[in-house]
């Protein structure tokens, strides 16, 4: 692949990936075929179709297949079993019942939202809705049981804003390195950005389609029915959900502490902080806690527990194909060289630095899926113009989160992340497409408008 050349021009590999796209929606919203297949042979048709070399498409397929599924299983995984286990002890029926009593019913999505965000500081988009997943369904039942959309894309939502626009999630901290931007200021003004954008695009857009869309709460953990007689408290789990919150915060002031020179990343006791820090390590020191705590210290234990734990896993295997199979799709586009050829046309137009950087992030998202590949390569595309416009740092920081705005517009099929709020949240293909990328998309163009105010703001400063 490093040999490798594309010989096709913008226009063809274009209609290639729409091509492509269009297949995917027919096979699984007409044809009913089981998207995991459909995605499959979606990616090899469109690796034939863009000049692959053959010898090399067995590879960027199961590279890009593995390279997704590798994160995703183990954060689904372990979210999962902590997932069983907060639902089968009865905690997640009494966390809910303890935010219903204090927000009331009216105020606890947006109570959950207000969570998602504080826990979305930290914590990765998948790893962060996984964890949040067990209290939104309690909610969600405790109120009618129908509402779905309203307490699952209220969440969603929060986690993406904050991934999106607000350090120390990879796409900002990267897009502030190539730019050359404050990251105090990157992260100032990304909260700014970030907190109206979800309240318009996430709570207030949940609200609306879930009055039009009244999808059953999911009984994704398999303990809708479970009464047990001693649950834990509230406060018992949400000591055990923070507990990944609070490893990975760590993990993230001892990054930064090391990248300013204050402690020795060599140091062994530093590496084990970041250790385990990480988000799946986070997640299993949660699952062994979890076990003790809601399992055996209630009296649950052996085989028992094991059954809940094991069980928890069914569920999500179809979740994890299928997302791996959309980060494969999305890799088999990269590899084409379809995002590089629509931004290079697009950079090449000469508008305004700030809107070309907007433009040319979209046109990779929705070209390849991944929002973080989309923020980091369109910002090193635009680098060069930032630095000969002689921005002011308040600038440089609009600079990066317009990219970021970009860089989330309308996930779809190829994203791994379509597939992932899809079917955590039991939508098909086609009301996920109503919902959830409009959502997207939504997101981007609020977030953009909110930059476009900011930097004609700082402009005058």
């Amino acid at each position: 692949m490093d040999e490798w050349t594309q010989t096709l021009g913008a226009v063809p590999l274009l209609l290639i990936a729409a091509g492509a796209i269009a297949v995917i929606l027919i096979l699984i919203i007409r044809v009913k075929l089981h998207a995991f297949l459909v995605l499959v042979l979606v990616s090899l048709l469109t690796a034939l179709a863009t000049g692959i070399p053959v010898g090399e498409i067995g590879k960027v397929l199961v590279d890009s297949f593995s390279g997704t599924v590798g994160a995703v299983a183990l954060l689904v995984g372990l979210g999962a079993m902590l997932g069983a286990l907060v639902e089968t002890s009865g905690g997640a029926r009494v966390l809910a019942e303890k935010m219903v009593s204090i927000f009331g019913e009216k105020r606890a999505a947006f109570a959950l939202g207000v969570a998602s965000l504080i826990m979305g500081f930290p914590m990765f988009f998948d790893a962060g809705l996984i964890v949040m997943l067990p209290i939104i369904f309690a909610v969600g039942r405790r109120i009618g049981g129908k509402h779905m959309l309203l307490f699952g894309i209220t969440a969603a939502a929060a986690f993406s804003v904050m991934h999106v626009f607000v350090p120390p999630h990879p796409g900002p901290i990267t897009a502030s390195e190539t730019y050359g931007a404050n990251l105090g200021l990157v992260l100032l003004l990304g909260l700014v950005v970030a907190l109206p954008t979800w309240y318009i695009t996430g709570y207030l857009w949940a609200r609306f389609v879930d009055k039009r869309i009244p999808l059953p709460i999911m009984n994704l953990f398999g303990g809708e029915d479970v009464q047990p007689t001693n649950p834990p408290k509230a406060g018992t789990v949400i000591g055990v959900l923070s507990i990944p919150l609070f490893l990975i915060l760590l993990n993230t002031g001892v990054s930064s502490l090391v990248s300013t020179g204050t402690l020795d990343g060599e140091a062994v006791w530093v590496q084990a902080l970041r250790l385990i820090g990480t988000s799946q390590i986070a997640l299993l020191i949660s699952v062994l806690v979890a076990l003790f705590v809601l399992g055996t210290r209630r009296g649950v234990h052996g085989t028992a527990l094991e059954k809940i734990v094991d069980s928890s896993l069914g569920p999500i295997c179809s979740v994890v194909l299928i997302t791996g199979a959309g980060g494969m799709f999305g890799g088999v586009l990269r590899a084409s060289g379809i995002g590089d050829a629509l931004s290079d046309s697009l950079a090449s137009i000469g508008i305004p630095v700030i809107f070309a950087a907007y433009l040319i992030a979209v046109v990779l998202r929705v070209a390849q899926g991944s929002a973080t590949v989309a923020l980091v390569t369109a910002a090193g595309l635009v680098a060069p113009a930032i630095v000969a416009a002689d921005f002011s740092p308040l600038q440089i920081a609009c600079a990066v989160l317009a990219t970021a705005a970009g860089s989330v517009f309308a996930g779809h099929v190829n994203d791994s992340g379509f597939w992932l709020v899809g079917r955590l949240m039991g939508m098909d293909v086609k009301t996920t497409l109503k919902t959830w990328t409009v959502q997207q998309a939504l997101e981007s163009v609020v977030g953009f408008a909110i930059v476009l105010v900011l930097f004609g703001l700082v402009s005058f400063v």
